[in-house]
């Protein structure tokens, strides 16, 4: 098999194809074998037929589909690899000669992984944001910590207040009658949250636990049930029950429940530290994604849809996994969004296109600069993954495939460019 390449443009290529008589046949050979229980010919039991008979009877083209169809992946292939071209579509066929005892020739056109006109990418400046954490930064974490280990107990002496969570029925009623979906019993609230209708929780402020409460609301013109939308309703509630919330003492027993540390004042200090922390890691990040935002829009790169259209369906399948999750299927996410798949796609695209752009641009770099993985990094990438899971490092590595342990290094090799990037960019102070 010879073949020659020729590039149409920046993604796409055409290639030509001699493929000798002899592949040919053995093409035609697998195409008879294939279809010879299929073909009826007078005189012959079905599948007995010989070949010559059934090409003597509907002429030997009977056979070039098929023909092609099994040699070709072989030899688009051979021609993939000896070109070192990445297609990123299915090819467009041509036939330009076939019969027996000839050369196959045909051609075909291509999108593949197109090439990238770097710009400027070394120097580059970028913002370097640095976030100053606060005494009332560390104030608002330590009482976020508050909230998560407060409790709610029972009170029976006094009637609801704002921040009071509480456990009611209620049956709710549009123009005089009792409509659908308006009805619940202990139903647990907590007064203040907005979780209900505007206007709902403020009214039962008051309420006493067993005595019925009128509430009146409209309901938003956004609401999600049509026949409710903008319309004024009555809810006749009552109060089965009211709890408060019992938030610890910020004292050095709460520090001793919520931490390693004895004092408030240790724990106090190990919360800044996190948030300090936490706040570099932030900053850096952000420097990190305006340096690479500025290189790929340095950069030059024609991107051919196929590759923003596989982008577009592998968010989907991570969509649709996320859904699973929740106990949902994709029919069942637009019925409720009232989405379509088409819609879905329009709106991933511009991400979809802006995600192949960046990566595309940094492996233009990372090939540039001959970034490379050393066995020390990759071990690491691969340490912090097992940890993920089972943690048995040394189990998860001996289950690892020869493609897997490419997988890492090139990811790697993707973090070492980024690095490469952030190092010889210069950071600007806002």
């Amino acid at each position: 098999m010879k073949s020659t390449i020729e590039k149409l443009s920046s993604n796409k290529v055409k290639i030509d194809f001699s493929v000798e008589p002899e592949l040919f046949e053995k093409g035609m050979r697998a195409a008879y074998k294939k279809n010879v229980g299929r073909i009826n010919v007078p005189g012959f039991r079905r599948g007995k037929a010989p070949r010559k008979v059934i090409e003597a009877m509907y002429g030997e083209s009977v056979f070039y589909e098929d023909a092609i169809d099994e040699i070709f992946p072989e030899v688009y292939s051979a021609a993939v690899k000896e070109h070192d071209i990445t297609p990123v579509d299915r090819p467009a066929f041509e036939l330009k000669q076939i019969g027996s005892g000839k050369e196959l020739q045909f051609t075909v056109e291509v999108f593949v992984k197109p090439d990238v006109e770097l710009g400027q990418y070394k120097g580059i400046e970028a913002e370097k944001h640095t976030t100053e954490v606060t005494d009332d930064d560390v104030a608002a974490e330590i009482e976020r910590a508050r909230e998560r280990v407060s409790r709610y107990i029972d009170v029976e002496d006094r009637p609801v207040k704002m921040d009071d969570q509480v456990t009611l029925n209620y049956a709710g009623f549009c123009e005089g009658e009792q409509f659908e979906g308006g009805t619940a019993e202990t139903q647990h609230l907590v007064i203040g949250s907005g979780s209900f209708i505007p206007g709902f929780e403020e009214q039962l402020v008051g309420a006493e636990i067993g005595k019925e409460v009128e509430v009146n609301v409209t309901f938003p013109e956004d609401y999600h049930a049509e026949n409710l939308k903008g319309k004024a309703a009555t809810f006749k509630c009552t109060v089965t029950a009211i709890q408060e919330k019992d938030v610890p003492a910020l004292d050095d027993e709460f520090a001793k429940d919520v931490s390693e540390f004895e004092t408030l004042e240790e724990y106090r200090a190990s919360v800044k530290a996190d948030l300090v922390k936490k706040a570099a890691e932030k900053d850096e990040n952000a420097f990190e994604s305006a340096v690479i935002e500025a290189v790929v829009e340095n950069a030059k790169v024609d991107i051919p849809d196929a590759m923003i259209q596989d982008r577009i369906d592998e968010r989907i399948r991570e969509f649709s996994m996320n859904m699973r999750y929740q106990g949902l299927d994709m029919d069942t996410y637009y019925r409720i969004t009232g989405q379509t798949e088409d819609a879905l796609r329009e709106q991933l695209k511009d991400n979809a296109e802006r995600e192949v752009r960046t990566r595309l641009v940094l492996e233009a770099i990372r090939d540039a600069e001959d970034v490379q993985a050393d066995e020390e990094s990759v071990n690491a990438e691969i340490d912090k993954y097992a940890a993920q899971g089972s943690g048995d490092a040394e189990k998860f590595k001996a289950g690892l495939t020869e493609d897997d342990k490419k997988y890492f290094e090139s990811a790697v090799r993707m973090q070492k460019t980024v690095e490469l990037l952030k190092n010889a960019a210069v950071a600007k102070a806002e």
